[in-house]
């Protein structure tokens, strides 16, 4: 035993080590190096080879199964280290406790851990009385990264005792880690009822590996408690046998320590095929005699096809050939020989209706089948008297049996006049003096309301509509010619009564009323009418200016409308080089529009709308504006706003919520105002990000006269609530004569799956008939919700059991399942409108005068010490994000009134721009007031 020296240098900071050592001879096979104090040499190569083998037995003692305990045991692992994850940038601790133990150290990746990366207790443990050594060391993200081993990062701990060493187990230390796209994801499936449904899902990759959950409609597949649904084969989702109920979305939800990732939403459409009902019964042959045809039929019933279920294969009639028996009349056979002349001196003979007997319908013998005569030749006579007294009596029971048959026919004929003319004086009285009691029968009671701003698409409304270009649904609805007002008429021969919203029959004295007489000999509702003249780019029916509209436009700028669509494009005074015009047009797209992405489920907000020419060259941007059809909120949408490419495929250009320096968008409850600087074809999207989500509908009902005078058709409308997709609506009756029986409300529908429901209530049953199994009809939440513009509607058949009832009361539900609901009930109105107005030139085209334009701009656009600059114009406006736009303009505050003159269109409320520039003088009052040179511009000149 000896002290001894070894220098050694650092390789991390190159520093030179001396260590002095207190060489212990091996008391049970081991060298033992004490540590001592540093030293600043080596003294001889001799102590440095001793030293050296000291190591090299140590190395070889490690390499060498445990050393076998003699007369104790070997320090014992109270913990071993365990397998761990990094998550993100956080250290992980590894752990090791033995006893009895001198000594513990960590060795990773085999090496040993520098002693201060240690942390070590002791404590003695109460039952076994041993001490106890606990040592921990933490393992950084960057250390594993910097290791490139054949295989994972790992560390085990040695344990030391004056017995011999231990080892534990080896732990691997990973980065954890969840991609972000699934491997695959499920596919959306359309299955028969009880057929297997089997839904693929293969989680991303990460580590450690993720964990896989089913969501249906949100809700977690393994809370609803279904034997009828396994997940557990290998990540998929199996459905045993379809049901209904199984119609959902579904939706693969993979999880690990590090993050949760969701998969595209797969749809499951369970369909029900259609099954033929029984035949009925052979109905009686088409003729009396001869060959003719007898027929039965089926129905599509058992069941009926759903969910887009095949319709019933095969025919729903069969005929036969049928051969009738011919009638047979009957004919009379000859008289039997004459009776005995009898005490009363008569005779009787009689005859049978046989030769032949009467068959197949035949008639019977007409005539008598009896006859009695006197048989004595007048010689008789007290039997002559006797015999003509019953035939005096006979006689005098006719005439009084004739005359009280006349006297009830008589009676009863009074009594069917008395009730004619009472129900005729009382048809002279408003339905709101009738006696409650004569309601019982159906008829509904009508509380007349008070007068209320009128829609201009009703029939004498309380006001008339303001014929504004940029009208939305305040604007009329367009014909060709005065005699289309007739589409709009209401029930043939009415008497029809107009008061604030409701249709009333049995017209008033003291109020409007139209009488309209009833077509004769089948002349319909559109028959002799003039044929609708269209516009070559215009499929939206009678109004002239159709889905195009363009216009010349020079360096004073203009505006192009699109009337009664919600859509229009302002291009701004000095937009366009002095001496140079452009023909600039705007159409919309009435086809499938292809710009919403089925795989983000997003749907068409507003119309597809195109601007042109291309190559248009403009100095500053257009401002457009579309309706569209969003509940605005930013936690359930995404919307955005899309620009079709060279190649018609669709590119996003921005989200409404996004900042951005190529376009601005500019979002409101109803509309979306556009800067844009490049012409071509947009679209608003949205995908919603949530149940929660909503879409608002315009429900409205029309009505029409069927070929019979007694059929009427009540049509039910569902559309996109957009000016643009109401006015298709408009159209498209207008073409077929409909009546807009109720003025169009809107229904707020939400993205929560459910399906819409339409259903007629309240109607006369002893007035009105209606088709059996039609009183309620569905629409499914897909056809609703990916409508994209496109109207939707239902049918109800009515039929009035006779041409005098002229009374129509009914009210129409339009609900969605578990959400809103809206009651339309009746009432019949048209207005005429001014559909020429479809671009405009000049100052005429703008609200704000251009003299005050041109001084708002030279006030604004360059920044001052007095801080009256464009960003604070953009402020007082309220427009408030993405003000790099403006920043990169010629002239911001001329882009900045541009979007208020899209954004105010309608009303022109130059007051509140007046407001905001009276704010901004006052704010800067003082400043003027200390500079009395400086003069401020008096915009209200």
């Amino acid at each position: 035993m000896g002290w001894r020296f070894y220098s050694s240098v650092n390789p991390q900071d190159g520093t030179n080590t001396t260590i002095l050592f207190l060489v212990v001879p091996p008391s049970r096979g081991r060298w033992r190096l004490e540590r001592g104090r540093k030293r600043g040499c080596v003294r001889t190569a001799a102590l440095f080879c001793q030293i050296l083998i000291c190591f090299l037995w140590n190395e070889l003692w490690d390499a060498a199964p445990d050393s076998p305990s003699v007369g104790g045991t070997l320090p014992h692992f109270l913990q071993e280290p365990e397998d761990a994850y990094i998550i993100k940038s956080n250290p992980i601790r590894l752990r090791c406790r033995a006893a009895p133990a001198l000594q513990i150290f960590f060795k990773c990746n085999g090496e040993w851990v520098h002693q201060n990366q240690h942390m070590s207790q002791e404590y003695l443990d109460q039952d076994t009385g041993l001490k106890v050594r606990e040592v921990m060391i933490n393992v950084s993200r960057q250390q594993v990264e910097d290791f490139h081993g054949p295989e994972d990062y790992w560390c085990l701990c040695v344990a030391w005792s004056h017995l011999g060493t231990s080892k534990s187990r080896k732990a691997t230390v990973r980065i954890a880690y969840l991609r972000k796209n699934f491997e695959q994801d499920p596919q959306g499936k359309e299955v028969p009822i009880k057929g297997m449904i089997v839904l693929h899902c293969r989680p991303p990759e990460g580590v450690p590996a993720a964990e896989v959950e089913w969501l249906k409609n949100e809700e977690l597949v393994s809370s609803l408690s279904d034997d009828n649904i396994d997940t557990r084969a290998d990540h998929n989702l199996i459905i045993n046998e379809a049901r209904l109920s199984d119609s959902a979305n579904y939706t693969c939800l993979a999880s690990n320590i590090v993050a949760k990732r969701r998969s595209a939403t797969a749809t499951v459409v369970v369909f029900v095929n259609g099954g033929w009902s029984l035949w009925t019964e052979w109905s009686p042959c088409s003729v009396d005699c001869g060959r003719g045809v007898q027929k039965r039929s089926r129905t599509c019933t058992n069941p009926a096809p759903l969910n887009g279920g095949a319709f019933c294969e095969g025919m729903s009639v069969q005929k036969s050939t049928c051969n009738a028996l011919c009638p047979v009349d009957g004919g009379w056979e000859e008289w039997s020989e004459w009776t005995l002349c009898s005490a009363q001196c008569e005779r009787q003979r009689w005859r049978e209706c046989n030769a032949p007997a009467p068959r197949h319908r035949g008639k019977m013998c007409e005539g008598e089948s009896h006859a009695m005569e006197n048989c004595t030749g007048g010689i008789c006579t007290q039997s002559k008297h006797l015999s003509f007294i019953p035939n005096s009596m006979d006689g005098s029971n006719d005439v009084a049996l004739y005359s009280g048959l006349a006297a009830g026919v008589i009676a009863v004929a009074v009594l069917i006049i008395s009730v004619t003319l009472y129900r005729r004086s009382q048809s002279e009285y408003g339905v709101d003096v009738i006696d409650s009691s004569a309601l019982a029968g159906g008829f509904q009671t009508f509380n007349f309301k008070t007068a209320r701003q009128g829609n201009p698409l009703l029939l004498n409304s309380s006001m008339q509509p303001e014929l504004t270009a940029g009208q939305t649904y305040s604007g009329p609805i367009c014909f060709q010619d005065s005699i289309d007002k007739e589409l709009f008429d209401p029930l043939p021969d009415m008497m029809v009564k107009v008061q604030s919203s409701f249709m009333v029959s049995l017209g008033v004295a003291d109020r409007a009323e139209y009488h309209v007489k009833a077509h004769t000999e089948g002349y319909s509702a559109t028959q002799g009418r003039k044929p609708n003249l269209l516009a070559p780019n215009g499929p939206l029916g009678p109004c002239k200016a159709q889905l195009r509209s363009s216009g010349v436009f020079g360096h004073l700028g203009g505006r192009l409308v699109m009337p009664n669509t919600g859509v229009s494009l302002l291009v701004s005074h000095g937009a366009i080089a002095e001496d140079t015009s452009w023909e600039m047009y705007m159409l919309i797209n009435q086809a499938q529009s292809s710009a919403p992405s089925e795989e983000r489920c997003e749907i068409l907000l507003g119309p597809e709308v195109t601007y042109g020419p291309p190559g248009l060259s403009l100095s500053s941007p257009v401002a457009m504006t579309i309706a569209h059809c969003a509940e605005v909120s930013a936690e359930n949408w995404n919307i955005q706003l899309k620009r079709q490419t060279k190649d018609n495929k669709w590119e996003e250009v921005m989200s409404v919520e996004d900042e951005s320096t190529s376009c601005y968008c500019l979002l409101d409850s109803k509309s979306c105002h556009l800067l844009l600087d490049e012409p071509g074809s947009y679209a608003l999207v949205g995908e919603p990000l949530n149940e929660h989500a909503g879409k608002r509908l315009k429900v409205a009902v029309f009505g029409s006269l069927e070929a019979s005078s007694l059929n009427y058709s009540l049509r039910v409308y569902c559309v996109d609530d957009t000016p643009h997709a109401f006015q298709g609506v408009v159209s498209a009756e207008t073409s077929r004569g409909g009546l807009l029986l109720e003025e169009p409300k809107t229904l707020l529908f939400k993205g929560n799956t459910y399906s819409l429901q339409v259903s007629i209530q309240d109607l006369p049953q002893f007035l009105w008939s209606i088709k059996p199994f039609t009183t309620c009809q569905e629409f499914s939440f897909c056809q609703v919700w990916s409508s994209n513009q496109q109207p939707l509607h239902c049918a109800f058949s009515l039929e009035r059991f006779t041409t005098a009832t002229m009374q129509l009361s009914c009210k129409i539900s339009v609900r969605q399942v578990k959400g809103h609901e809206q009651i339309l009930q009746v009432y019949t109105s048209v207005a005429e409108a001014d559909c020429t107005v479809t671009s405009q030139t000049g100052a005429k085209a703008f609200k704000i005068p251009l003299s005050i334009r041109q001084r708002i701009c030279a006030t604004f656009d360059t920044a001052n010490a007095k801080g009256k600059d464009w960003q604070l114009l953009a402020q007082k406006l309220h427009i408030q994000r993405n003000l790099s736009y403006f920043a990169k303009q010629r002239s911001p505050s001329g882009v900045i009134l541009s979007l208020w003159e899209a954004q105010h269109q309608a009303s022109g409320d130059l007051d509140s721009l007046a407001s905001a520039l009276e704010e901004i003088s006052k704010i800067h009052s003082k400043s003027l007031a200390h500079s009395p040179s400086e003069t401020e511009p008096d915009f209200n000149q």
